[in-house]
C-alpha cells in the first residue's frame, strides 16, 4: 500500500477502538478528523499530549473534528490509560503497524542509548473529503493541540 501525501485521500482503514468494536476512516465522511499517533500509553509525553487533546476537546468538537489516537498498544491498556486520564476520544489499537506503515510514523529511536523501531510521535489533519491537509512529525507536546486546532480553523 502507498504511504500517504499531503493533498491526497487518505485511503480507508479499520482497527479495533476503545469502547468496542472498530473505527473505520469512512465514519467519519463530511467531519475533519484529527488522527494523532503516539508511543505508548501510560508514559509521560504521551500522558501530556492525552491530556492537551483532551482539555481541548470541546472546542475540536465545536469545529465539528473527531479526535483518534493511535498507538500499537492494545485495546486494554488503552481502555485503563483512557478511563485513567478522562480521555473523551476512542483510542485505536494497531498491534500488526498497518496503518503506522502507511502514515510512515515507524522509525528507529534511541533509548537509553539504544537504537529501537517504534512510533515517531505525529499527528495528521484529514478533511471531511478524506483528503490529508497537514502533518505534524517528530511531534513536540508542549503546543501541539493548540496548534492543531488552529490548523483546523483554517480548513473551514
Amino acid at each position: 500500500m502507498a504511504k500517504i501525501a499531503i493533498g491526497k485521500p487518505v485511503p480507508d482503514f479499520e482497527l479495533p477502538a476503545t469502547g468496542g468494536g472498530t473505527v473505520r476512516l469512512s465514519d467519519f465522511a463530511g467531519r475533519p478528523l484529527v488522527l494523532y499517533f503516539y508511543p505508548k500509553d501510560n508514559t509521560p509525553g504521551c500522558t501530556r499530549e492525552g491530556q492537551d487533546f483532551r482539555d481541548l476537546y470541546a472546542r475540536f468538537k465545536r469545529s465539528k473534528a473527531v479526535v483518534l489516537g493511535v498507538s500499537r498498544d492494545s485495546i486494554k491498556s488503552h481502555e485503563n490509560f483512557k478511563a485513567k486520564f478522562e480521555l473523551p476520544f476512542p483510542l485505536l489499537s494497531d498491534a500488526d503497524e498497518k496503518l503506522c506503515r502507511l502514515f510512515d510514523v515507524i522509525r528507529p529511536k534511541k533509548l537509553y542509548g539504544k537504537t529501537v523501531v517504534g512510533i515517531e510521535r505525529s499527528t495528521f489533519l484529514i478533511d471531511g473529503a478524506g483528503v490529508l491537509r497537514r502533518e505534524w512529525r517528530k511531534v513536540k507536546v508542549d503546543g501541539h493541540a493548540e496548534e492543531v486546532l488552529a490548523a483546523l480553523r483554517e480548513l473551514d
